[in-house]
């Protein structure tokens, strides 16, 4: 009880001290399409990925608490580790299937929270969908839940430079509309995988 608490607290203070002030101040942040958003059940956020702010401003911006998979040599770092555990991270074992990571998924989702997947794996140079991975899809299949789409546009160039001085590009998230789950097969998961990146690079541009 005291645990959860503390990672509520701290996950409170961030969001309003932090994220509250970085998206809606310095990067102008614009909302588009929260009509999409699943309001009565536990859903999948399906993302590109371009930044390290992305997992709290979208957070922030769907106004919900979205638990990311995060490598887990980030969880060894003191502070950091407590922030992004009540922020609702949980590790994953980058370059390989984890089954443990994949079974952490399916037990948020099936307590009614939240997930959230950069369909890339890691951070893309031009802030699109390049090379995308199976995995939103796959989760989706075993659970049944919705897939949202979701765009952040100019997460990869939050800050250009101007004699100097730093311009904070503004940030615009565009959500979709929920893709439904697909058959629990190979053909069907990789169909809905390239759904998933035409539709968010459509978002996109």
């Amino acid at each position: 009880m005291k645990s959860g608490f503390c990672q509520k607290l701290i996950y409170n203070i961030v969001s309003f001290f932090f994220v509250f002030p970085v998206y809606r101040l310095f990067f102008r942040g614009v909302l588009i399409g929260a009509n999409n958003i699943p309001k009565k059940e536990s859903f999948i956020v399906v993302s590109n990925h371009g930044s390290l702010l992305d997992p709290p401003l979208l957070g922030h911006a769907l106004g919900v608490k979205i638990s990311f998979m995060a490598k887990q040599e980030l969880f060894r770092i003191p502070l950091l580790s407590q922030i992004i555990i009540a922020c609702g991270a949980y590790p994953v074992k980058r370059g390989i299937a984890d089954k443990n990571s994949i079974l952490i998924a399916t037990q948020k989702l099936a307590t009614n929270n939240v997930i959230g997947i950069f369909i890339d794996g890691t951070r893309q140079k031009d802030g699109r969908v390049n090379k995308p991975k199976n995995g939103a899809a796959l989760i989706s299949a075993k659970t049944q839940k919705k897939l949202l789409p979701v765009a952040i546009i100019n997460s990869h160039r939050l800050i250009r430079f101007k004699f100097f001085l730093p311009i904070f590009n503004r940030v615009v998230i565009k959500i979709g509309k929920p893709i439904a789950s697909p058959g629990n097969n190979k053909e069907d998961i990789k169909m809905t995988t390239n759904k998933l990146k035409d539709e968010i690079n459509r978002l996109i541009n």
